[in-house]
């Protein structure tokens, strides 16, 4: 069992590394072998459109020809049996680097002759999302639809997926030293003394779903 994480965060040692860390964390005290790739570490691009993965004298179908740095994850990707998504939310989507890395992941496997069957390995997943919004603005931000659609897609083409939310979360260890007047800084640090361990036992628990 292989299991593979991709943090889409700019920010190592923060929220969203730490619970990428801890599924990996439970994965692997059930046996699994994991991986952590930091996307903000490799060169690479978004999807270019350019259809060669859908050509039919292509040597490799279904598998995405651009040379990057993103090429071998990629490829280790199409082998694991796991992989997790992770990427704080900023402006109301997932990172730029989790964008570009979502477009080449996915559109490889697209079937045009038959939207129903895509041409992906079935792999069990998860979305890990952080983000300062608290649950009750979800509605106003459209954030449910958001992670409803990524998950989606996920279980479209792999076939399982589910969703880690850790909302309301601590930006920075001393909110006094930045611009950031509309916060509480106490209630944001009990938040992250007595709710983000919680979530981290759940990333934990996840990790070990993923590799059962």
């Amino acid at each position: 069992m292989k299991v593979i994480a991709i943090n889409g965060s700019p920010r190592k040692g923060w929220n969203t590394d730490t619970l990428l860390k801890k599924a990996l964390e439970g994965a692997a005290s059930v046996g699994a072998m994991t991986e952590m790739v930091y996307l903000y570490d490799l060169k690479f691009r978004g999807c270019v459109s350019c259809m060669a993965c859908k050509m039919k004298k292509e040597p490799r179908p279904c598998r995405c020809i651009q040379r990057d740095e993103l090429t071998p994850v990629l490829d280790r990707l199409h082998e694991a049996d796991a992989v997790i998504l992770g990427s704080p939310i900023y402006f109301s989507d997932v990172t730029g680097e989790m964008r570009s890395f979502f477009e080449r992941f996915l559109f490889q496997y697209l079937n045009y002759d038959d939207y129903a069957k895509p041409l992906s390995p079935a792999k069990r997943c998860a979305w890990i999302y952080t983000m300062n919004c608290p649950e009750s603005l979800f509605d106003k931000m459209g954030y449910r639809a958001l992670f409803q659609r990524y998950e989606n897609w996920m279980k479209l083409y792999f076939g399982h997926c589910e969703t880690l939310l850790s909302t309301d979360t601590m930006q920075v260890k001393d909110y006094s030293r930045y611009h950031l007047g509309r916060f509480d800084a106490e209630a944001k640090r009990i938040r992250h003394e007595t709710v983000f361990p919680q979530e981290c036992q759940k990333a934990f628990e996840l990790g070990v779903r993923l590799a059962q």
